[in-house]
């Protein structure tokens, strides 16, 4: 009894405070350090719109958008992004107006189960910043690390296209 009260008090000393601007409002966490990013959306701050797929960074459904960049919230921990800004699915539409890609997911039909379509519009919101897609094989290669299991990739490819034709005429 006296051992596991002492690893309880060890354990809550080693959280550390941290801050992170999450969908544009700066949220304060005591964390323990070995938390991921993803429990912390999730378990913590209840924003469950980015899923926990595979655990082990290779479904990509848990991708969201760190400082502009895409990354797998599984395999990073929470700490490690203290100040960073952090967008979620739930953070890209502006209220009531979804997120141009949000729309194109919704036109094309890209989702069929949906659990890996808050990864996939992520990833792509990200892919679109990172200014590397020029094509539509390009944007395959790029999004090859999201994986849809319902054959909907097509369709979401195509809503990808339809979205970045319109950025690049802008």
């Amino acid at each position: 009894m006296a051992i596991a009260n002492q690893i309880d008090a060890d354990s809550t000393d080693n959280a550390q405070n941290i801050t992170l601007e999450i969908n544009g409002k700066s949220t304060e966490l005591r964390l323990k350090p070995w938390v991921s990013l993803l429990d912390c959306l999730r378990e913590r701050l209840d924003l469950t719109g980015t899923k926990k797929g595979c655990d082990h960074g290779q479904c990509g459904a848990c991708t969201v958008i760190c400082d502009d960049k895409r990354i797998l919230s599984c395999l990073t921990l929470a700490v490690m992004h203290d100040g960073a800004k952090i967008t979620t699915i739930e953070g890209l539409s502006n209220g009531e107006e979804l997120h141009p890609l949000q729309q194109a997911f919704i036109d094309h039909d890209a989702f069929q189960c949906g659990y890996c379509t808050p990864g996939q519009i992520c990833s792509a919101v990200g892919m679109f910043k990172e200014g590397k897609a020029r094509n539509r094989l390009d944007v395959k290669e790029l999004m090859s690390g999201n994986l849809c299991r319902c054959g909907a990739n097509t369709n979401i490819i195509d809503a990808i296209m339809e979205v970045k034709e319109r950025i690049d005429n802008e």
